[in-house]
């Protein structure tokens, strides 16, 4: 808020007041804590992850130790509660980093994404103090790196038709067997090392209504039985990410490495897939942004017949589709960040929505970005054909298009009045 809204407040009648702070909102940056949280990625993205961007896609490599470098600045946690280690921040500010870090470099922000939401933070919201206190510190910080594995090789969307299984034995331990696909962060090297930590999905048995109970596990690097399958290579995009097949082979976790009750694993599910699908939308604002900066200065810099190309109507139309689409993009995404209460599940209809039109609008700004650069957006020197690839992904993974189009239809269809509000 600036000093002469702050001047004019103090003097104005209550409705001006309302009117007067209505309009100095940044949905974006709500507060002076999430403004500085912005400045201070955009630092490290510029110092850090930029130089390194390029290098770390095309060799297929994860960055470890600019990974570790998160935890110093806080992000890790950025969700947590302080007593655990973490900056205990709200949706907002985890909408922020995502889409800094995707800026740069989508890749390392989807480790980041795997790591700090689909571990960390469910586990922040869904654990017990035991389980908190013991290993919370140590994924905020950076010493453990966390993934979590709910797809199979036959089984993605329909998360109901896995086939892992985890059996109670006669000392109350639980017995894993199984395969996990598409995991980012199950290997962290080239020499096939697990994650540290991993939220695990399994199967312990069918409720009263034949359905599949499913129930959580916290598995450790070490546990016998517990490896990787493989190394997931020749990815389209994200490949400065690892991505790997997990195997459980007889693997007995502790019964104190059950999160929550038998059979609560959809309360974790749906709870946590709202901030997901935020942090991937906002990724896509990341590689949105970045796209349409690079179209927009190529259309001054480059010209033919004799004038700059940003005069012809078609290279108009990309860029001016293209600022429309980013700017629907930032309104939608801060302003579902702003309606998600980490504590719960609630918000499906827009966590759906956003994704659905954040990650596709994304795509298609990348894709106008080669357009209008010919054949300089078509190399890798130029980024946006990196931008491209790594959008292409955030169209599948946390629920496919079509997953998303099926709640949100359900969804009106039982509360139709959202949309007259």
């Amino acid at each position: 808020m600036s000093v002469q809204t702050l001047t004019n407040t103090h003097t104005a009648s209550p409705a001006r007041r309302s009117m007067a702070d209505w309009e100095s909102i940044d949905l974006a940056n709500p507060t002076e804590e999430h403004r500085m949280l912005r400045e201070m990625i955009r630092d490290f993205v510029r110092e850090e992850v930029e130089p390194q961007a390029l290098e770390y896609d095309r060799e297929e490599k994860f960055n470890l130790d600019l990974f570790r470098k998160l935890g110093e600045y806080g992000l890790l946690g950025i969700s947590v509660s302080e007593e655990y280690g973490g900056s205990g921040m709200d949706a907002t500010a985890v909408a922020i980093v995502n889409e800094e870090l995707s800026y740069s470099d989508p890749g390392f922000c989807l480790a980041y994404l795997a790591h700090a939401q689909l571990m960390v933070n469910n586990l922040a919201h869904n654990g017990n103090a035991a389980q908190k206190s013991r290993i919370l510190p140590k994924v905020c910080s950076g010493e453990w790196v966390g993934c979590m594995a709910m797809s199979e090789p036959g089984y993605g969307t329909d998360v109901l038709g896995m086939q892992t299984t985890a059996d109670q034995n006669s000392d109350g331990d639980w017995v894993i067997n199984g395969r996990k696909m598409w995991i980012t962060n199950g290997s962290i090297d080239e020499d096939g090392t697990p994650a540290d930590i991993c939220w695990l999905y399994a199967r312990t048995g069918t409720d009263a209504k034949g359905r599949a109970e499913v129930t959580t596990f916290l598995v450790e690097k070490g546990m016998a039985g517990f490896s990787v399958g493989q190394k997931i290579y020749d990815k389209t995009g994200m490949r400065a990410s690892n991505t790997a097949e997990l195997v459980f082979d007889d693997c007995v976790v502790p019964a104190e490495n059950v999160v929550g009750a038998p059979g609560e694993s959809m309360i974790h599910m749906m709870r946590n897939l709202e901030l997901e699908r935020i942090g991937l939308a906002a990724m896509g604002l990341g590689i949105a942004r970045r796209s349409l900066a690079a179209m927009n200065q190529y259309a001054s810099e480059r010209e033919a017949f004799g004038q700059e190309i940003r005069d012809f109507g078609q290279i108009q139309r990309h860029i001016g589709e293209s600022w429309a689409e980013y700017r629907a993009m930032r309104a939608y995404v801060y302003d579902t960040a702003r309606n998600t209460d980490l504590a719960k599940s609630g918000n499906r209809l827009d966590t759906d929505g956003v994704k659905l039109f954040g990650t596709t609008a994304a795509k298609n700004i990348a894709d106008r970005a080669i357009q209008v650069m010919g054949g300089y957006g078509y190399v890798g020197e130029y980024t946006v054909e990196r931008l491209w690839r790594d959008a292409k992904l955030l169209e599948i993974g946390g629920g496919t298009l079509e997953s998303h189009q099926k709640n949100i239809t359900r969804d009106l269809a039982r509360s139709p009045e959202a949309i007259e509000e």
